[in-house]
């Protein structure tokens, strides 16, 4: 498989209807919830709407035309390597898109336990508000570095089309969970992401820190000792806000606050621990050094 036939698959596969008509619904149940809650009165932050639907379409505009062949360009190394092929069928979408969801995990948890990464998902929790329109709120620069969490995929013998696609399935069924709208399901918040489920992901609280990272299944975070259900009334946000309603402010404030401690730093291994290390890794020569830990510890 070469870039031509990936790129022939993308203009062709039937699979991509099902993509469409999954966006489809989820900007239906977006623009119904933001209609629901203004005709109801429900306390809600409209500048932060607004945010993140200008974030929405800033990303989707790169995605476009920047950075979307990019994750293709990269993984087709890794796929021609790879002595393991796996084709294209029914059973094997399901298992790709299991595979997906187990990647997505991890993604999702290293991203809240490195800084750089840290640097991009934290757009996503820097809303004070949980409604559908922050499943909105993603990075713009996102799309251009997460197609490095699909390498095991690959070499596992998934090809880059059918690897991309699993995870964008994956994220795509996020879009329902943000809402306060829908309270707990029961049996389904046991194994599934659900909004009851996701709302701890979101919250600041000390309790809800670093949990629930699962995509689809919340069997992962069972699994690997993350999981938490939601008991105490959720804080939306960082644990220390970053009160901007601008969508270049809110994508980059944490390249800002890693680029001011880079310069603070003394030797060339504390920068690197600065920018690759722990959220609250702090060299101990900075001023305010317990301080600084606790207002950079941010909802991860």
């Amino acid at each position: 498989m070469n870039i031509e036939e990936i790129v022939f698959l993308f203009q062709t596969s039937e699979i991509l209807n099902y993509v469409a008509y999954f966006f489809i619904i989820n900007i239906t149940l977006i623009f119904f919830e933001i209609c629901l809650d203004f005709f109801t009165s429900k306390e809600r932050r409209w500048k932060d709407t607004g945010a993140n639907i200008i974030i929405f379409f800033l990303g989707q505009l790169l995605e476009k035309t920047v950075f979307g062949s990019i994750g293709i360009i990269c993984l087709l190394p890794f796929y021609h390597l790879s002595p393991l092929e796996i084709p294209m069928n029914g059973w094997t979408w399901i298992l790709s898109l299991l595979a997906a969801d187990f990647t997505y995990y991890w993604m999702h948890r290293l991203e809240h336990e490195h800084r750089i990464l840290w640097a991009n998902h934290s757009v996503h929790h820097s809303s004070e508000d949980y409604n559908l329109t922050v499943s909105m709120r993603l990075s713009i620069i996102e799309s251009a570095i997460e197609w490095v969490f699909l390498i095991p995929m690959i070499l596992m013998g998934f090809n880059p089309f059918q690897a991309i696609v699993s995870l964008i399935f994956v994220a795509q069924y996020q879009t329902w969970i943000h809402t306060e709208r829908i309270i707990k399901l029961g049996w389904l918040d046991e194994i599934f992401n659900t909004p009851s489920v996701h709302r701890v992901h979101h919250g600041s609280n000390q309790k809800y820190l670093d949990k629930n990272y699962g995509g689809v299944l919340i069997l992962w975070d069972k699994l690997f000792g993350t999981f938490q259900r939601e008991e105490e009334k959720v804080i939306y946000g960082l644990t220390k806000n970053i009160n901007s309603n601008n969508p270049i402010t809110i994508n980059f404030i944490e390249y800002k606050n890693i680029w001011k401690d880079v310069k603070q730093c003394r030797t060339w291994v504390d920068r690197f621990r600065i920018i690759f290390g722990s959220l609250i890794w702090r060299p101990s020569y900075f001023k305010n050094h317990k301080k600084t830990i606790h207002d950079n510890y941010n909802n991860s």
